[in-house]
């Protein structure tokens, strides 16, 4: 009897982690076909085709693309949320802040049709809303790191005379706007002195704004 229900529990196990991996499969696929065709070009048919399997057993897993892009936005958030786990380290407020938005600059150019997708891209947020779910946990939490980080600063003696949330608010706002222009190559268009570099430049001045907060 004990020898049948180890036998049952691995069969079970087993069928799981092909589950698993399978789903992964998919999202796999489709990343790429994202990166590739981008977001609107890719459909159903085409994530099927890529991965050998049949429409079916994508629907199987998935019951539209905005399912399957919402996972997606949620491992971007992973991503994003590991990046920033090495600040953990940095003690000095106003230096992991500084640290923050490097990173997240270099997240948002490195992988840009992630980024549209985690941030610009209604699906995810209409699966969100479809689902009946009260919160947007990944944005929730990656704010509350900025906004912890912040607060820290504030305790630290800086941005005397702001509010907490609001000033977190523009300061992400500032570095998504700054990130999303350059995406969308509106950059590229303005006669920039040093196009290529307005981005770290414009950063550079707002930590110049800050430093003296």
């Amino acid at each position: 009897m004990f020898a049948k229900y180890i036998s049952d529990m691995s069969t079970a196990e087993r069928k799981a982690r092909e589950k698993e991996a399978l789903k992964l499969l998919i999202l796999k696929g489709a990343k790429k076909l994202f990166l590739e065709r981008g977001i609107e070009q890719t459909t159903i048919r085409n994530i099927a085709d890529e991965i050998d399997y049949s429409v079916g057993t994508v629907y199987v897993y998935f019951k539209d693309k905005n399912a399957i892009l919402h996972d997606l936005h949620s491992i971007g958030f992973q991503e994003l949320g590991g990046n920033f786990r090495e600040l953990l380290l940095v003690e000095d407020a106003m230096e992991r802040l500084r640290k923050m938005g490097i990173i997240y600059m270099k997240f948002a150019i490195e992988n840009q049709e992630m980024y549209d997708l985690m941030f610009n891209v209604k699906a995810p947020m209409e699966f969100i809303e479809a689902s009946e779910k009260a919160e947007w946990n990944e944005g929730a939490t990656t704010f509350g790191a900025l906004k912890t980080t912040v607060e820290d600063c504030m305790n630290a003696g800086h941005f005397k005379g702001h509010n907490l949330e609001p000033l977190a608010f523009l300061i992400w706002s500032l570095m998504h706007g700054m990130c999303s222009l350059e995406i969308r190559q509106r950059t590229k268009g303005v006669m920039f002195t040093n196009p290529d570099t307005i981005l770290l430049d414009g950063y550079s001045e707002y930590l110049k704004i800050i430093e003296k907060l």
